[in-house]
């Protein structure tokens, strides 16, 4: 959570990123795969996902020659499947993972509603932008099984909502 055009979203993708191919820094901290994952990212509408998430990830949307030239390397973005009714969009991509096997990525849009975001079993799941609280709690839901993660890069435009209340709750700062 922080203040417009400060990056969070660059942050997001660069995450995203390693995550899906295995490629930490020596540096890294953070949660660690040894294996490929299964992971969704998205935002408010499916423009805005384009426009944002996957531009960072695969590199810009409305010239194919240039895909592969986001932060998931172009020899590691192995397949991609176009999303139907969204100019340029894409629904998922493959990406090789170091352990020689694939990572997967499905792209979502919030304005799909809280149905679109349930039945899989995923490692983790990036809202990029503030998600409505139903689809959070689907998101969280996703990673159950896995003891994955969940996480979020936005402006709190909306105020004390539900999902911006959790947060401050839990770090007891009300």
């Amino acid at each position: 959570m922080a203040a417009n055009q400060v990056g969070k979203t660059y942050s997001g993708a660069a995450e995203a990123a390693i995550h899906l191919t295995g490629k930490y820094p020596d540096w890294w901290v953070g949660r660690r795969w040894d294996r490929p994952v299964r992971a969704w990212a998205g935002s408010e509408t499916w423009d805005v996902t384009r426009d944002g998430v996957q531009r960072l990830l695969v590199g810009e949307p409305k010239d194919e020659a240039r895909w592969g030239t986001g932060l998931i390397p172009g020899d590691g973005l192995l397949a991609w499947k176009r999303r139907q009714g969204a100019p340029d969009a894409l629904d998922s991509v493959v990406v090789k993972h170091v352990s020689g096997e694939n990572s997967t990525l499905g792209f979502k849009s919030f304005d799909q509603g809280r149905t679109k975001w349930q039945g899989e079993t995923l490692d983790f799941v990036w809202f990029d932008e503030e998600p409505p609280s139903d689809v959070y709690m689907e998101g969280l839901t996703r990673t159950n099984a896995t003891g994955g993660m969940v996480y979020l890069t936005f402006t709190p435009l909306k105020g004390m909502s539900d999902v911006v209340f959790s947060f401050i709750n839990e770090c007891g700062k009300l």
